[in-house]
């Protein structure tokens, strides 16, 4: 069992709140009114720990996990999950855990999913969230109905409740880069990639240089007659250490080394080129951007492998011609296989997208703090956050702040009012002074250290509000 705080008394009466019961069974077309309750969807890291944080505060709440477990994409049996047998954290388990919570000490710097999956487990098995939870059910449909919201189950059970968390991940939709031309051989997304046994022998091109897709290429590498990796453009290439502490404890994740955002995207990037080969000599172009303004390759063994000839960077895409891939810089190869590591687009299948303000050109929604809709003061969107550092603790923190909310429109109107002007905006800044316009894949990303600071602050205004 991991070593942690103990439930408060406080907590652990919330827990047995007779008011807290199993959520229960409907019919088809039947409408249960839950009262007062939050419907928190998913039960991944977000979903957890929003869970905690209600029952914590004393809010009741029921929640859906379409899995049969807890622990969401970190969960391989999952069928729901992109999840594959090398996955492992690219950040530190410092940076990343829940801080009240941590991971055992004897897990490795970087752990892998297995671990992290049992984490997960460990986490709901401490705090009582396994008995408020209904598994092997999908939401559907959630619409407005009067003040509050109705949820459609895919067994067709319909409850009404009071407020939503939508806490189900924003790596569910492939995203799929379409070029001209048919390719013949075998095409996946790296969302269906498991294990590299795949590979065996086949001509493998990888396309897309995120994180995902570097893993995947250094997979192939062991098992398959080639492996090529096809870039739109240039990355800086972080490895998990420097100067032998995790990348993410070294770097931005680190209030230690705090500086000035212009002169730390100087002075990293020039350590890099210190202590590391310089990627453009392996063929990587140059990056179009500063470092910190695009998620960087947080990978150690890529450029070990480019040292040694064993993967070949390719450009973009230009066209397919059946097993023949025609590049933009006027090259072509043949392939077997095709990895499309090309990322994910953000979707809520079962809500309007009507119901929120987007923006980005239609890639994020607009809300306060990535978390509150400026005008719905009972629908929340947990977990849409990415960043350099601290992943799970900045979702503690936007759980804390939902129920803090929740309890302040039960207990304080006048508290609950002035934060409703609040959340209208304008939103703090969370950025610390990096420009993430350049690329839509970062319209939800924040600077780690700020966006827990800009936490702090608004947890610390529930407080004394």
């Amino acid at each position: 069992m991991n070593q942690s705080v103990k439930p408060t008394v406080a907590y652990q009466a919330a827990l047995e709140n007779t008011d807290a019961e199993k959520i229960p069974l409907g019919k088809p077309g039947e409408v249960i009114d839950r009262g007062a309750r939050v419907c928190v969807i998913g039960a991944g890291p977000a979903g957890l720990t929003t869970a905690r944080a209600l029952a914590r505060n004393s809010v009741l709440y029921d929640q859906f996990e379409r899995h049969t477990d807890v622990g969401g994409v970190w969960d391989m049996e999952s069928e729901y999950a992109n999840m594959y047998e090398s996955a492992h954290l690219i950040s530190s388990k410092k940076s990343t855990e829940v801080k009240d919570f941590p991971l055992p000490e004897e897990a490795a710097d970087y752990p892998d999913h297995r671990v992290i999956r049992r984490y997960f487990r460990d986490f709901a098995e401490e705090f009582g969230l396994y008995k408020r939870i209904r598994f092997g059910v999908s939401v559907e449909r959630i619409e407005r109905d009067g003040d509050g919201w109705t949820v459609e189950l895919d067994t067709g059970e319909i409850y009404r409740y009071a407020a939503i968390c939508i806490a189900n991940g924003h790596l569910n939709d492939p995203n799929w880069a379409q070029f001209p031309g048919e390719f013949s051989g075998e095409m996946i997304h790296s969302c269906d990639y498991r294990s590299g046994d795949i590979f065996s022998a086949k001509r493998v091109l990888v396309v897309g240089a995120g994180n995902s897709g570097c893993d995947i290429t250094v997979d192939a590498i062991h098992r398959a007659k080639s492996v090529d990796l096809s870039m739109r453009r240039g990355y800086y290439i972080v490895p998990k250490y420097i100067l032998g502490v995790p990348a993410a404890d070294f770097g931005a994740g680190s209030s230690k080394f705090a500086m000035p955002m212009w002169l730390k995207q100087r002075v990293d990037a020039k350590l890099l080129r210190t202590l590391y080969p310089d990627p453009r000599k392996y063929g990587i172009p140059q990056p179009d951007h500063k470092l910190y303004e695009s998620h960087p390759i947080v990978n150690s063994q890529l450029l070990y492998h480019l040292g040694h000839g064993d993967v070949q960077i390719r450009p973009n895409i230009a066209r397919f011609d059946e097993k023949t891939v025609h590049f933009e810089d006027g090259a072509s190869a043949e392939y077997d296989m095709i990895v499309m590591a090309t990322g994910y687009k953000l979707t809520f299948p079962f809500i309007d997208r009507a119901h929120f303000t987007w923006r980005a050109g239609g890639k994020a929604p607009n809300l306060y703090l990535n978390i509150f809709h400026p005008e719905y003061d009972n629908l929340f969107v947990m977990g849409l956050i990415e960043s350099d550092g601290g992943g799970w603790e900045i979702r503690a923190s936007q759980g804390e702040a939902v129920a803090k909310f929740l309890v302040a429109q039960r207990d304080d109107p006048a508290k609950a009012a002035r934060f409703r002007k609040k959340k209208r905006g304008p939103t703090p800044d969370t950025t610390g002074g990096v420009d993430f316009s350049k690329f839509e894949r970062m319209a939800y990303y924040v600077r780690n250290s700020v966006y827990r600071k800009r936490m702090e602050e608004l947890l610390a205004w529930f407080e004394k509000g």
